[in-house]
């Protein structure tokens, strides 16, 4: 958990920088930017009033397959690239 939090940073400045890239494609984007608003927006599948947090898991489950189908949709040589821009000004 704590390697996870420690690239936490990487990951985010990877998903701003394929968001802004030309490269990518609308449907990545959209697919992300869904993910996001179903975050924001109060309407949920599973209210969040349900005991034990268990309303929050729709959005868990929503907000992580956007984020990775935004890295399968974007290309491949594109996600590369950017990760190794981020590993390089480390």
């Amino acid at each position: 958990m704590a390697k996870l939090l420690a690239h936490l940073p990487n990951f985010f400045r990877l998903y701003w920088r394929l968001l802004r890239d030309p490269r990518v494609g609308l449907p990545a984007k959209a697919v992300l930017l869904a993910g996001v608003a179903y975050l924001v927006i109060p309407a949920d599948v599973l209210p969040d009033l349900f005991p034990w947090g268990t309303g929050f898991l729709d959005d868990a489950v929503v907000v992580t397959l956007a984020l990775k189908g935004f890295i399968w949709l974007a290309p491949r040589q594109v996600v590369e690239e950017h990760v190794r821009l981020i590993d390089q000004a480390r």
